[in-house]
C-alpha cells in the first residue's frame, strides 16, 4: 500500500489532483518564472569572466553547447515526472522519487547525495554573491565620493549574517507551491540587473571606441595557468546553465492539463532561449568591455564605477533576486527532510504538531517545531561555510562541475533508456551514451580546475 505524506488527503475532487494533493494550478509561464529564478542567478555574473579565458570563440561557442546540452537534459527529464507512463503514470514529486522509480534504490542513494550536494552548495554561493553585492554598493558609494583609489575596504561577514538571518524569515514559507510570487519578483530583478550589466557593457564598449579581448583569451604567465583558468571557466559555466536537481519540482507545480511534460518542455524550450540570449549578450559585452581586465563578478568587481547609481540598483536586484533564489534551491531540501521523518516518526508531537502563533501586526500562522529547528539550522550552516570559503568564480565551478554530467546528463540519459525500453547498442543508445561521456569530459576538467583555484585562493589568503 503507498504511503501518504503527512499533507496529502483521502479524497479526490474538483479541489484535488489524482494523487489527492491540492489542485495544482501551474502554467507554463509560472514554469518559466521558476526557471528563470533557479537559472539567472549568480552564475551570469561570472560569465565574462568566463568569456575572455575561453576567448572571442570558445566562450560563445561553449555558452551555446551548454544551452543546447541544457535542453536535451529537460526535454529527457521532463518525461521523468509519471513513470511508466509519462502522461498517465504515476507522479514523481522530486529527482529522487523519479531515480528510485526508474533505476531502483542503490542509484538513489547516489543521486540523492549529489543532489544534495549542489542544492546546498548554491545556497552558499548565494550567501557569498549577496554579501559581495552588499558590499559592492558601500564600496560603489565610497568610490564616488572619495575617488576610484580611494582605499574603500569592506568585510563580507556581516553582510553574510544579515543574509542569513533574513533567509531564517523567508524558510517561513512552507514550500514551492507557495512561491510563485516570490519567483516572478526574482525573475524580474535577474532581467533587471542582466540588462544593467548588458548596457553597461555596451557603453564601455561604445566609450573605448573598441572591442577588447582577443580570440585566444587572455594571456597568462604560464601554459598551465591558462589551462586551470580555462578548465574553471567551463566549471562556471555549467553553474550558470543546468537546472536539473530543480526541474522536476518545478514541474510538480504544474497543472495536469495539458499534460506535465508537454507544458514543461514548452517551458524549458522558453526559459533556455531567454537565458541564453542574456548570457551571450552579458558574456560578450563584458569581455569586449574588458578585455585581460574582465573582473570575476561583472557588476561586484568593479569594471564600472560610473554611474554609481545605477550600479548599487544592480547590485540591489541581485540581492532581491538572491533572497528569492535561496528559497527555490533550499526548498527541495526542506521537502524532502520533512516528508522523511514525516514518514519515520508519524506520531511524534515534535515533527508531525503544528502550534498555532500570533505575532503583533501579523496574521495567525502554524509553526511546525522540527521545521522550524531544521531550517533554521540549515541556514547558519550555508552561512558558516560562505564565511569560510567566500571565493566566487571558484565555488561556482566546483558547483557547475558537480551537478553537470552525473544530474544533468548521466541519469536523465539512464532513466530516459529505461522508461522507452530503448535497447542496448541500438543507434539512440549509441548516440546518448557518446553525448553522456563529452559531457563527462566538461564535467571532469571542470572540477579540477576549481578545486585548483579554490586550493591556490586558500593558499594565497593565508
Amino acid at each position: 500500500m503507498e504511503l501518504k505524506d503527512s499533507f496529502q488527503v483521502s479524497r479526490i475532487g474538483d479541489a484535488y489532483d489524482d494523487d489527492g494533493h491540492p489542485k495544482r494550478t501551474g502554467t507554463v509561464k509560472s514554469a518559466v518564472a521558476h526557471i528563470v529564478t533557479a537559472v539567472i542567478g549568480s552564475g551570469v555574473l561570472s560569465l565574462a569572466w568566463s568569456t575572455a579565458q575561453l576567448g572571442w570563440i570558445g566562450g560563445p561557442v561553449a555558452l551555446l553547447c551548454l544551452a543546447i546540452v541544457t535542453y536535451i537534459s529537460s526535454f529527457l527529464l521532463s518525461d521523468c515526472y509519471r513513470t511508466p507512463d509519462p502522461v498517465t503514470g504515476k507522479r514523481n514529486y522530486s529527482y529522487m522519487d523519479a531515480v528510485t522509480n526508474n533505476l531502483g534504490k542503490k542509484r538513489t542513494v547516489v543521486a540523492g547525495f549529489l543532489q544534495f550536494v549542489i542544492l546546498y552548495g548554491t545556497c552558499v554561493a548565494y550567501v557569498i554573491t549577496t554579501a559581495t553585492s552588499m558590499r559592492a554598493i558601500l564600496k560603489s558609494n565610497c568610490y564616488h565620493k572619495e575617488g576610484h583609489d580611494a582605499p574603500c575596504n569592506y568585510g563580507d561577514n556581516l553582510y553574510m549574517v544579515i543574509f542569513g538571518a533574513i533567509q531564517i524569515v523567508m524558510s517561513f514559507i512552507p514550500d514551492l507551491h507557495n512561491l510563485a510570487w516570490v519567483s516572478i519578483v526574482a525573475a524580474a530583478m535577474s532581467f533587471t540587473y542582466s540588462f544593467i550589466g548588458l548596457g553597461l557593457g555596451i557603453a564601455t564598449v561604445i566609450e573605448n571606441g573598441s572591442i577588447m579581448g582577443r580570440v585566444t583569451g587572455i594571456s597568462t604567465r604560464t601554459a598551465a595557468d591558462k589551462i586551470w583558468l580555462v578548465f574553471q571557466a567551463l566549471g562556471d559555466i555549467a553553474f550558470a546553465y543546468p537546472y536539473s536537481v530543480l526541474l522536476l519540482e518545478i514541474e510538480d507545480t504544474l497543472k495536469s492539463s495539458p499534460p506535465e511534460n508537454q507544458s514543461m518542455k514548452r517551458a524549458s524550450m522558453i526559459a533556455i532561449f531567454i537565458t541564453t540570449f542574456f548570457y551571450l549578450c552579458c558574456g560578450c559585452f563584458g569581455y569586449a568591455a574588458f578585455g585581460d581586465s574582465t573582473p570575476g563578478n561583472l557588476l561586484t568587481g568593479f569594471g564600472f564605477y560610473e554611474p554609481f547609481w545605477l550600479v548599487d540598483i544592480a547590485n540591489v536586484c541581485i540581492i532581491v533576486h538572491l533572497v528569492g533564489g535561496y528559497q527555490i534551491y533550499s526548498q527541495p531540501i526542506y521537502g524532502a527532510v520533512e516528508r522523511w521523518c514525516s514518514r519515520k516518526y508519524p506520531n511524534s508531537g515534535f515533527v508531525a504538531k503544528f502550534h498555532k502563533v500570533k505575532l503583533p501586526l501579523l496574521p495567525r500562522f502554524e509553526i511546525n517545531l522540527f521545521r522550524f529547528f531544521f531550517r533554521t539550522i540549515f541556514v547558519i550552516t550555508t552561512t558558516v561555510l560562505a564565511i569560510l570559503f567566500p571565493y566566487f568564480n571558484e565555488v561556482l565551478g566546483v558547483l557547475g562541475a558537480v551537478n553537470f554530467w552525473p544530474l544533468a546528463i548521466y541519469f536523465p540519459v539512464e532513466m530516459y533508456f529505461k522508461q522507452n525500453k530503448i535497447e542496448a547498442w541500438s543507434n539512440k543508445w549509441i548516440v546518448l551514451n557518446l553525448f553522456s561521456f563529452a559531457c563527462f569530459l566538461v564535467t571532469a576538467v571542470g572540477l579540477v580546475g576549481s578545486i585548483q583555484g579554490i586550493v591556490q585562493a586558500k593558499l594565497s589568503s593565508s
